[in-house]
C-alpha cells in the first residue's frame, strides 16, 4: 500500500497537504486529541471567558507558559522537512494545518502556501487592535510579573491561536477552500479530522472526486468514507517521508 502513496504522489502536481497534531508528536509536542491528548486531562479556556474574566485570562497564560516552557524549543521533524521537499518541486497547492507550533513556517514552508487554520502560538495578538508580535516578550513579562500582558493600547495580549468559542478567520478558510477546489490530491497527516470546520476542507477537494489519502495512527473521523482512496494506519514519519523521497 506505501507504493500506492508514492505513485499518487508522482502523479500529482497540485497536492493540498492537510495537518494535524499528529506531525509534531516526533518533535516532542504531545497531541491534543486522541489517545493522551491533553484535552483528556485539561479543560480548555473558553474565549468569551478570556475576554470577560481576568481569572481566566490567568488560567489560560498559565496554561500556555507551560506549553512553551516545556516545548518551546521544539524542532521540525523529516515529515515538515518532507512537506518542504514536495513543495520545492513545484507539487504543493497549499499546505493547511490545524498546528499551532509554527513548526511548517520553521522548516521553510512558504507563508504564501501556508494557512494556519488555528493560529501560531509562536506569536501574540492584540485582541482589539490586532497587534501582532513574538510570543516570547509576553511569555517572559507573564512568568516575572504574574499579570496578563496588555498591548500598548490596552487591549488584551493572547497567543495567536484560536481559542474555543473564537471564530476562525475567514480569509484563512477562504484560501483553503479555494486550495481545496483546485487541487489534484489532498493528503491528510496526522489529524483525527475530527474538528469542524477544518476538517471539511480535505473533504471539499474529496467530494469534487480528487483522491482522498489518510495517514493517521490511530482512527479518523473520515474513516470508512466512500470518498477516501487510501488509508495508511501507522506513524506519519514512517510513511510519508520514504513516499516522497521515492516519488521525487
Amino acid at each position: 500500500m506505501p507504493e500506492k502513496l508514492t505513485e499518487w504522489i508522482r502523479e500529482a502536481n497540485r497536492i493540498l497537504i492537510f495537518t494535524g497534531a499528529g506531525i509534531s508528536t516526533p518533535s516532542g509536542i504531545p497531541a491534543f486529541r486522541g489517545a493522551g491528548g491533553i484535552w483528556t486531562t485539561r479543560q480548555p479556556v473558553l474565549y468569551q471567558d478570556f475576554m470577560a474574566k481576568e481569572s481566566a485570562r490567568t488560567e489560560y497564560w498559565q496554561y500556555k507558559l507551560e506549553l512553551w516552557e516545556e516545548h518551546g524549543d521544539a524542532q521540525p521533524n523529516i515529515i515538515h522537512d518532507s512537506i518542504v521537499d514536495l513543495e520545492k518541486s513545484g507539487k504543493v497547492e497549499m499546505v493547511v494545518t490545524q498546528n499551532v507550533d509554527g513548526l511548517h513556517l520553521a522548516a521553510g514552508t512558504s507563508r504564501d502556501l501556508l494557512v494556519e487554520v488555528h493560529g501560531n502560538g509562536t506569536l501574540v495578538e492584540c485582541q482589539s487592535c490586532g497587534f501582532e508580535e513574538s510570543a516570547q516578550p509576553s511569555f517572559e513579562k507573564f512568568k516575572n510579573e504574574g499579570t496578563c500582558p496588555i498591548c500598548k493600547c490596552g487591549g488584551y495580549l493572547k497567543p495567536a491561536t484560536i481559542s474555543f468559542g473564537q471564530n476562525l478567520k475567514e480569509e484563512d478558510l477562504k484560501r483553503a477552500q479555494k486550495a481545496a477546489k483546485w487541487c489534484d490530491l489532498v493528503i491528510a497527516l496526522g489529524s483525527t479530522l475530527s474538528v469542524s470546520p477544518a476538517n471539511t476542507i480535505p473533504l471539499i477537494a474529496a467530494q469534487a472526486d480528487t483522491p482522498y489519502i489518510i495517514i493517521n495512527r490511530d482512527e479518523t473521523d473520515h474513516d470508512g468514507l466512500t470518498q477516501v482512496t487510501l488509508r495508511l494506519t501507522g506513524n506519519v514519519e514512517d510513511l510519508f517521508p520514504p513516499a516522497v523521497k521515492e516519488a521525487l
